[in-house]
């Protein structure tokens, strides 16, 4: 729904390229997914199109996911035996597919030089939880058992997502800690959805432009229905030990940038690695919206390097 930039919740902190474009609200409601998900599909595939993916070769597959195949896209921009990222989109649960964070991997494959394979999870509200989970955590298991197959090394995983994506890479990370998982050894968490409980900014950016602290609750509903366990909600996890080093990253004006925030607090206080960065005058999705600023180039360059080392 079109709205007035400066009446929407912290519109007018937001750098003006972003407030240009930022100017209305995320309706989450059931029936709006379904209006979305096609115009937003179709958006999204141009973008892969017109992406510059040189240094980067790029496949779509798919990995066993038990009853069925999890389609998967691999992009090498490393060496045989190189790395590799299991990659979980954005799109709140409910949205999304291989095109939505397309510029993202490139990004990762081509700065750490590493294999990321991008996760086409089940979608909520039709798939709700665990539906998303089972199938990154057959990716990344899937990953590590054809290691050889796939030329990658098995002893240098690392699990990365965006938004709703990024949580359940945190859930990866989790059970890669419990043992549950094979071993990774680093998370990257952009703009992460951690806690499907109200926070301050929660309630700051009930109506903020992009994703709104109001479309929050309803995503969280979307997908997990009555359920609400420490498996399937990272910021309900109370114990961290042998969860590996983090990056995370949030924008300032955005719903989930609390949950950002204390997560990485929490991590830090249990003695995990952990770097924070809030990026000013961004709104939640701000390297989707304008991938071509410079803070979006900000981004790429600081998540790519985080992960080169972590990687080395």
């Amino acid at each position: 729904m079109p709205a007035d930039p400066l009446r929407l919740d912290g519109a007018d902190r937001l750098d003006p390229a972003l407030r240009a474009v930022a100017t209305t609200r995320t309706d989450f409601t059931a029936a709006a997914i379904q209006l979305m998900r096609e115009s937003l599909n179709e958006r999204r595939r141009a973008a892969a199109e017109q992406t510059d993916a040189r240094g980067v070769t790029i496949v779509d597959d798919g990995a066993p996911g038990g009853a069925h195949r999890v389609p998967v896209r691999i992009y090498r921009g490393g060496p045989d035996s190189a790395p590799a990222v299991v990659y979980c989109h954005a799109g709140g649960f409910a949205l999304g597919n291989l095109d939505t964070d397309h510029r993202q991997c490139v990004e990762l494959a081509r700065r750490a030089r590493c294999t990321v394979v991008s996760v086409d999870y089940r979608l909520a509200p039709e798939n709700p939880y665990p539906a998303a989970l089972d199938d990154a955590r057959a990716v990344l298991r899937w990953v590590v058992d054809a290691a050889a197959a796939l030329g990658v090394d098995a002893a240098r995983v690392a699990v990365a997502g965006s938004s709703a994506g990024a949580a359940l890479a945190a859930c990866l990370a989790h059970g890669a800690a419990d043992g549950s998982l094979p071993p990774v050894v680093f998370q990257l968490l952009h703009q992460p959805v951690l806690d499907d409980r109200v926070t301050a900014s929660k309630t700051e950016f009930r109506a903020s432009p992009a994703f709104d602290g109001e479309a929050a609750e309803l995503m969280w509903r979307h997908y997990l229905g009555e359920v609400a366990s420490r498996d399937a909600v990272p910021a309900r996890r109370e114990q961290f030990d042998g969860v590996p080093t983090a990056l995370i990253t949030c924008a300032e004006v955005d719903p989930f940038r609390d949950e950002a925030v204390e997560h990485a607090l929490r991590l830090l206080r249990a003695g995990v690695s952990t770097e924070l960065h809030v990026f000013g005058r961004t709104c939640h999705g701000f390297d989707s919206l304008l991938p071509d600023l410079a803070i979006s180039e900000q981004l790429f360059a600081l998540q790519g390097h985080a992960l080169a080392a972590a990687l080395a």
